[in-house]
């Protein structure tokens, strides 16, 4: 790595765990640690665009990648802060792990406040590998990494929308989205999420060293079905929608959009 590319590494790795100390000083008074994903979502972005002014590589090449991760970190982020955070009692997920986590929570939290700063670190290896390239023509990796990260940027708005439009209606309390992208998947927003990975390691594929990038999307599809992903969140459904919703699990695909099974 390059005296520039080190810089910029050490500066994004204060700036996120700067971010996430702030942020989850923030929900102590608050009491909503759900913060915290729109955090992890708003430091992917920050470390993009350090990496984009601080790294040396290609100036396009680094903006346009920045670009690509401040237009899905923000959207996410404020989509986050909106839906779950400001207005909104912390979700179940949160709730549960207080249950289980029992006494010193404020140290607990914090050190899993810093543990998203880390995978924030670890997932921003495509961006810090784009922006270190210094090679002055784009390749047709990053054409088709951008060409992936458009659909899978569109399909995450819309299954987000889509959620969000159904639990506004007060009449479908208790019940299971299967609008849209929810028809064909229990999780569609996870699988575009997870889609939108392998766009940024596509386009970090054409610079030296891209195959390292291949480990962001890799990481993220373990957590979204070992860790905080799938099994948290299905967990906290058949908390709150019974048999509706394993009713739901019966007949949908949990991850990649299919047809309904009878």
């Amino acid at each position: 790595m390059t005296p520039l590319g080190l810089h910029a590494l050490i500066i994004g790795m204060f700036s996120v765990c700067g971010l996430m100390l702030v942020l989850w000083l923030i929900h102590l008074p608050l009491r909503n640690a759900g913060i915290v994903d729109a955090g992890w979502a708003g430091g992917l972005a920050l470390l993009a665009v350090l990496y984009a002014v601080l790294a040396g590589g290609y100036p396009v090449r680094a903006r346009w990648i920045a670009v690509m991760a401040a237009l899905w970190g923000l959207r996410l982020a404020f989509y986050l802060l909106f839906t779950r955070v400001i207005g909104h009692p912390e979700e179940g997920r949160y709730l549960q792990l207080r249950r289980d986590w029992g006494g010193n929570l404020p140290l607990k939290f914090l050190l899993f406040f810093q543990f998203q700063a880390l995978l924030c670190i670890l997932l921003s290896t495509p961006f810090l590998l784009a922006a270190l390239n210094q090679q002055p023509q784009l390749s047709a990796f990053e054409y088709a990494g951008s060409a992936l990260w458009l659909v899978a940027w569109i399909g995450e708005f819309a299954a987000d929308l889509q959620l969000q439009r159904f639990k506004s209606n007060p009449a479908n309390r208790g019940a299971t989205c299967r609008l849209g992208l929810w028809r064909y998947s229990r999780h569609p927003n996870y699988f575009f999420e997870w889609l939108i990975w392998v766009a940024f390691a596509l386009f970090a594929l054409g610079s030296p060293y891209g195959y390292l990038a291949v480990f962001a999307p890799m990481l993220m599809l373990f957590f979204l079905f070992r860790l905080t992903g799938i099994p948290a969140t299905e967990a906290q459904a058949l908390r709150s929608k019974g048999e509706d919703y394993r009713q739901y699990q019966r007949t949908t695909s949990a991850f990649v959009p299919w047809f309904p099974r009878s």
